[in-house]
């Protein structure tokens, strides 16, 4: 299905619509409404490239990421679509349509077990549920079994952290510091600009670095994965997604210095105002 059609005059309204018509460049609204037009023609092809060129000009046009991966599944390159999907998630993870979208993807690509850990994401308020269990029961389960097996195996995962005394040593001038359920630890490099990833094993390697962090000296993890970072020279917040992508959380945090998530609402301490912020996640 197709969704959230534009034009210069007018805006279909849509209860998951993210992007403000006046904040849509002129440009990608011309490019999103030239894949419209060859979607009704039934030119796929000429849609994609037409959705692909309005995401070139804005990369958080949330509604051509949707239907561009909505036209690739319809050409069967779930594969393709399954990336598309991601992306709204990157950027809009309450976005449970995409979500859903992900979830079946990736069952239909044979990775059930991420298509189990997309459906544990959806809670059940939203209006996807009951297609969310659908695909769920489809794999002989629910999502209840499968939230409780995640957790059980997150659980299982810390306890993989070393137990014994030692040191990581050739860290460039490390602050932050926080881990994930799979027992990963991450530290991040004030001066390098940058995040090292240690495996339980004590593997280490670069997970990011990026122009988009300068001078992070604090870092705090959700229970998705995702890392959030002071940016202590830049004045903002960053959010860094499981798979390295960086996209700016909170600006205009004056010397963001200390990072705490307690019950879904992420806590920053301003040095340069004197004061400690609450953000809902």
């Amino acid at each position: 299905m197709m969704k959230k059609f534009l034009t210069t005059a007018l805006v279909l309204t849509c209860a998951t619509c993210t992007i403000a018509f006046a904040d849509i460049s002129n440009e990608a609204k011309m490019y999103y409404n030239q894949g419209v037009d060859f979607y009704r023609a039934g030119q796929y092809a000429q849609s994609v490239n037409s959705f692909r060129k309005a995401i070139g000009v804005d990369a958080n046009y949330i509604d051509a990421y949707y239907n561009l991966g909505v036209i690739l599944r319809q050409m069967n390159d779930n594969a393709e679509a399954l990336s598309v999907f991601k992306q709204i998630m990157v950027r809009k993870p309450d976005d449970f349509e995409a979500v859903y979208n992900a979830a079946e993807l990736s069952l239909k690509l044979g990775q059930a077990d991420n298509a189990k850990k997309y459906l544990a994401l959806i809670p059940q308020s939203s209006p996807v549920y009951s297609r969310a269990q659908g695909l769920a029961n489809s794999m002989n389960t629910d999502i209840q079994t499968i939230a409780k097996d995640l957790a059980e195996q997150a659980a299982a995962n810390t306890s993989n952290l070393p137990q014994s005394n030692g040191s990581y040593s050739n860290i460039p001038s490390p602050t932050g510091i926080t881990t994930d359920r799979n027992g990963n630890i991450f530290v991040a490099s004030f001066s390098n600009n940058s995040i090292t990833k240690i495996t339980p094993n004590g593997a280490k390697s670069d997970f990011v670095k990026s122009d988009k962090l300068n001078g992070p000296i604090d870092i705090e993890s959700d229970d998705a994965g995702n890392i959030y970072v002071a940016n202590y020279n830049t004045d903002n917040v960053v959010k860094v997604t499981p798979s390295g992508a960086v996209v700016q959380y909170l600006s205009n945090i004056p010397k963001p210095y200390c990072l705490h998530i307690r019950d879904g609402i992420l806590f920053i301490s301003s040095q340069g105002s004197n004061t400690v912020i609450r953000r809902k996640l």
